[in-house]
Formats: C-alpha cells, structure tokens, sequence
C-alpha cells in the first residue's frame, strides 16, 4: 500500500486489481512494492518547489523559466499531479499559458479557479478530453463552456467533457453545447441539468457517450435525436422523471446502437423500471453491460433469462437486488456481476461504485459481512477499497499508517449520525474510538459541531443499549469511544454533561457489572475530573456512592480509575465545602486502599494511556494530602513501567523529573511517596540516561 503510506505521491497509473483472478493479490503485492516512477518523483520536487522556482508576474502569478519546455504526455501528467495534490490554483495555473506547455488532456478536478484564469490557461491548448468533476462553483459549468467555446479547434476536437458534480447558476438558462461539434462523451452526474438541456445535447452531432445520471431530467424522449449514435447511456437515480414505464421503455427500444446501458437506482425509491425491461424481448439486441442495481421486484430467473437471449453481455449490475445468486452466475464464461452474492461480486461492485455512496455502503454492509471471521489476507480485495471506512476499522492502520485523521475524523463523526444500519453503525462508532486518540487537544477543539454531534449520538446508543440491556460490542466501542473524545478536550466533556451523561452513566452501571463497562465509565469520569471547573459536576450522591464502591473493586483496573477520580476530585476543596466529613473518610479509603494494591508494574487488563502528565502535577505536588500525591506517583510509575520510551521522555520534556526530586528529598513527604519516587528515577537514570535534563544527581 504505498500510496497510503505516502500520501504526499499522486497515485500511479495502474490496472485495477482483478479480485476474481487474483484474489489473494499477487500482482497488487508485487505492484505495490514498486518504487515510484522516475518521471512521477521528479514532478513531486518541481511542484513542491514551484514558488522558488518560477518568476512571478506583475499580477501575482507564477510563470515557468523562460527556457523550459515540457513534452505534451509530461505537461498532462504534471497538470495532473498539481490537482491531485490541490496545488492549482489561479496563482499557479498560469504556468500553463503560453506555449512551453502542451495539453491534450486537462484534468482540473476539485480545483478552485476562476473563469478568467482557466480561460488563459487551458483555452489555447488543444485539448482533447476535459475533466472538470467538482471544481470550484468560481468555475461553474456556462463559463467553462463558454470558454472552451472561444477556441474553433477546441469546439471542433474536443471529444470528452467530464462536468461530475460542477456547479450552475441559480440564473443560468439553457446550456449551449452545441457548438461543441467534435464532443462523443459527456458526462454531467449530480448537475443540474435539465430536458431542455438534454434536447440541445441530443443533436451534437458525434455524440455516443452520455451520462445524465442523479440531474432534473423528467423526460428523455430528446435522446431519439441522437438513437443512431447513442452507444452507451448512463441515467442513475433519474430522481425526477415523469414519463410512465412504457413511455421510457419506448424511448430505449429505439436506441438500437446502445452497448451499454445504466438504469440503476438508488434502492430507497424502490423503482422497479429494471424489473419492466426485463421482459422486453425486442430491446436493447446488441447490449454487452447492463446496470440496474438497486432496482426491486429482480429474479435471478429474469436476468437469466435476458442475458441467454443475448449472449454477448459482458457485464451486469445487480448490487441491492434479490439476483445473482444462482449458479449460472458463476458459471457463464465472460460475464462479470457487480453484486453482493459472493466475493467476486463485491469486488466488482467495490471496483464499479467509487462514486455512489448508496452502493459503496451496499458493498461494504456485504464486504464486512463476507470477510468478518476470514483468515486469509486478500491484498486485491484490499486495494479495491483501501482508502475507505472498512479499512479504517483496522486499528493498525489507523494508528500507524500517516494519512490526515482530522478530515478522516471530521467524515465518521458526521456519518455516525446519519443512522445507519447497525452493522455500519458499529464500524463508524469503532473507528471514532480510535481516531479520537490520534487527534491532538488543538484538532478535538476544531471539531465544534461535529464534536457535539457525536457526543449526543454516543450517548443516545450507550441509552438504548442500556434500556434493552444488551451488552454487545457496540456498547463497548461507543463506551470506549466517548471516553476518547473528553481525553484532555473540555468541550467534548461539557458536551457529555449538557446532554445528561452522567444520568445516562449511572444508569450504565446500574444495569451492567462487567469490570470493561466499570473502567471505560470511569475512565471518562477521570476525564471531566481532570478539568476544574467541570470537576464539581462529580460531586453528588450518586456518583460519589458508585466511584466509593468500585474503589474496591478486585478488578485493578476499576479500582484505578475510581481512585483517580477520588484523587482529582478531593484534591479540591471547593465543591466540599458542605461534605468535609465525607471528603476526609474518602482520602482515608483512598488511602487504605493503594496501601493493598501490588506494585506498580503490575499489569491491568485496560491499557492505560495518557497524553500528558500536566493533569499529575497538581496532585504530585500535593503535600498536604498523602493520598492524591500517593495515587498520582502509583499512576505516574505503572505507565513508566510499561511504556518507558514513551513515558519516561514525556517525563523529562513536560518538566516532571524535578516534582519526582522535590518528594524524594522533601522531609515531611510520606515514605511510601517518596519509595516511589526514587524508584522511578532509578529506572530512569537506568534506562534513559539520553534524555537528563536536568541532570541527576
């Protein structure tokens, strides 16, 4: 997986894997453990030093070396990386006006640029294919036209339009693409595109290739114009036709050229066109792909039976229908099956559905489903969905592979909240859990809105696992997950108690005694104690009486975390004011109890984990209370003890060595304070010499 590794490389040109014939990955292994090519590394460099490179113009953008020339295959390829990379803007695209750059293929995708500064720097170039998918709405789709339209060669050469997702005026009228005469493939997904538009783009003359699909189309009778040179129409989720069945099943029979057709749909609007087409005998005679996923009322007997009568078909799309599950499926030579019947079929659909959520989702649901007890690694398999939330759920990956986990983190919270099935559910609240920990304090506060969004989702799944008692793996990844959301963010912890958190926590242990229920509630309890001015929410008879008891635990881990509760809690006086009795019977339990634990280095079934040490440091250097300093020096020694590279450098950097010296050499300190004290900085001085600072005597 090198290009996840190296997220800083544009992905190479490659063949995508083949699942069904390699499904254990071979060649993607062998793929991937190819350096980059030569060409590719070199484009990296001269991007990330365009500035100190390039002169700059009196307007404020970058022109090329008067003496530099590109080949037309290198300025495609540098164009390419520069927006892949998102380094194209109106500042840089001027280093492709002029002539020393020499584009046929223009890939602008998701840049954001003007009209003038595409105009100057594409519009001169003769350029044959134009990917404009989501760019800018500074672009939108009239001035991109407009502008390819002001070069007669470009109207007259121009063969592939890719317009995915681009924006239009509220005010635009009809779009005139007409004078674009050279145009064969068009695609205008997700836009707002309309029948009137799609009768102007009917008569281009050369047209064989259109894609209309998720626009306001309501009727497409205007494709008969173009019926003897249509070959592949594609019109997903055509939301807003009005056209009855037989008026639309009427317009098809007439396109006699098409080889390909795509009337799938989104499964929620239950359409069942596909299942109409299916009887036609007199349709579509030289069709080799057909995509109707997601249509309803589909037999496996249906599609059969069409695809025996024409027996060139190379393709069919059957992901969230009831086909594809009989043998003919896996037995006929040649066809592949996007669908969800078996791992080939997930494959294909996984290759084929990049840009449609619902079916993305849809093979994911199946992919999770297929491969959840699997035992063999399958690279292909992999690959075809590498950058996605399935293979977010794999923790290495998630701790160790670098990609940008703010953004990642920003997407799952939203979709947590979107109410997915519960299978999905479960993946978004697992890679939550994890992320929230690879996001530093600084990114977690960032996350304003989505931040409270996921919070009050947690908290209303850990409520309905509650009320119905079910104590699955869900209820222990939402658990574990806001628990990582308030590590050293006050926001996700006010967040947690505007949204009756603590209710909803005693009402968790109440219902379960599992001690990895006990610990993860605490733990997050240990969290809000740690931020002062929310500590005192603590203070109540309910939380006090749960926290009192767990101390006890023989659970060490449970017993842990309630004591750093008590710990943070009545180092406080303020929120005591009125319960002093009750504070000073807690410290003396407190007490009492670490006095019967084992050693520090013992091990805990939870792994504890800290940030930072800042939140010991008013309880290490809390003389006053034995009990607190004794519980803040136990924690401080335990995670030492068992990650000291870690642990002991953040000892040294956050300035704690001298607090540890100070109760070592302090007289009134307590003995067993000061025991481990001394005994931390003996291991230190025994393993990291490296990092004294100061030295130690």
């Amino acid at each position: 997986m090198v290009h996840f590794l190296h997220p800083g490389l544009s992905p190479r040109t490659i063949v995508p894997p083949d699942a069904q014939k390699d499904a254990l990955g071979c060649c993607v292994v062998q793929e991937e453990a190819s350096p980059y090519s030569l060409v590719n590394i070199c484009l990296n460099v001269l991007i990330a030093n365009l500035e100190k490179l390039c002169s700059e113009r009196s307007d404020g953008t970058l022109c090329l070396p008067e003496h530099w020339s590109f080949p037309q295959e290198v300025a495609d390829r540098f164009l390419g990386v520069m927006t892949w990379q998102g380094k194209l803007t109106d500042r840089t695209a001027s280093i492709f006006q002029g002539n020393q750059m020499k584009l046929k293929l223009v890939n602008i995708q998701k840049a954001k640029i003007s009209a003038a500064a595409f105009t100057k720097a594409f519009c001169h170039h003769k350029v044959i294919e134009l990917d404009a998918t989501a760019v800018h709405t500074d672009l939108p789709i009239p001035d991109i036209v407009h502008a390819l339209c002001s070069s007669s060669w470009i109207q007259q050469n121009l063969r592939c339009l890719l317009l995915d997702s681009a924006s239009i005026p509220r005010d635009s009228r009809l779009l005139f693409f007409g004078q674009l005469t050279g145009l064969r493939i068009l695609s205008v997904f997700n836009v707002c595109f309309h029948s009137e538009d799609l009768a102007n783009v009917s008569q281009l003359p050369k047209l064989e290739s259109l894609d209309i699909s998720n626009t306001l189309v309501t009727n497409i009778s205007a494709l008969l114009t173009c019926k003897d040179r249509l070959k592949s129409l594609t019109m997903h989720y055509l939301k807003c036709l009005t056209m009855t069945k037989p008026q639309i099943l009427a317009v098809i029979r007439e396109l006699k050229c098409l080889l390909h057709l795509d009337i799938s749909d989104h499964r929620q609007l239950k359409s069942d066109l596909a299942f109409h087409l299916l009887q036609q005998k007199d349709i579509l005679p030289h069709v080799v792909s057909l995509d109707i996923s997601g249509g309803s009322c589909i037999t496996d007997g249906a599609v059969e039976l069409f695809v025996r009568q024409r027996p060139a078909m190379q393709f069919v799309g059957l992901l969230a229908t009831d086909a594809g599950y009989s043998d003919f499926f896996t037995a006929k030579q040649g066809l592949r099956v996007a669908g969800g019947a078996n791992m080939s079929q997930i494959s294909e659909a996984l290759s084929r559905y990049r840009n449609r959520s619902c079916f993305m989702k849809e093979a994911l649901y199946r992919l999770f489903t297929e491969t959840f007890s699997m035992q063999v690694t399958m690279p292909a398999i992999l690959k075809l969905q590498k950058n996605c939330l399935l293979s977010l759920t794999n923790s290495r990956i998630l701790v160790d592979v670098p990609f940008d986990r703010f953004d990642a983190a920003k997407f799952v919270m939203r979709w947590l909240c979107k109410h997915e099935n519960p299978k999905m559910q479960t993946m978004a609240v697992s890679i939550t859990s994890i992320l929230a920990l690879q996001l530093s304090p600084e990114q977690t506060a960032q996350l304003k809105e989505e931040l409270l969004m996921a919070v009050k989702e947690l908290l209303a799944i850990v409520k309905q696992k509650t009320t119905e008692n079910l104590d699955d793996v869900t209820l222990l990844f939402t658990l574990k997950a806001l628990w990582n959301l308030t590590d050293e963010s006050p926001a996700a912890c006010s967040h947690f108690i505007e949204n009756q958190g603590l209710a909803i926590f005693i009402q968790v242990l109440e219902t379960f005694s599992e001690s990895a229920i006990q610990s993860k509630v605490l733990g997050l309890w240990n969290n809000i104690a740690e931020v002062r001015e929310l500590s005192s929410q603590l203070v109540t008879e309910d939380v006090v009486k749960h926290i009192s008891s767990l101390l006890h635990s023989k659970e060490m881990e449970v017993s842990y975390f309630a004591a750093g509760i008590i710990a943070h809690l009545t180092s406080d006086k303020q929120p005591w004011m009125s319960h002093d009795l009750q504070r000073t019977a807690l410290l003396q339990d407190l007490y009492a109890t670490i006095q019967n634990w084992p050693s520090s280095s013992c091990k805990m079934t939870a792994l504890v984990t800290y940030r930072s040490f800042k939140a010991f440091f008013p309880l290490l250097g809390n003389f006053s209370q034995p009990a607190v300093q004794l519980w803040a020096l136990w924690a401080v020694y335990h995670v030492c003890s068992k990650n000291p590279s870690k642990y002991c450098r953040m000892l040294v950097e956050e300035g704690g060595l001298q607090l540890l010296r100070d109760i070592e050499e302090h007289s009134e300190a307590d003995p067993q304070a000061q025991q481990i004290a001394a005994s931390i900085l003996d291991d230190f001085r025994m393993h990291f010499m490296n990092y004294q600072r100061p030295t130690l005597r």
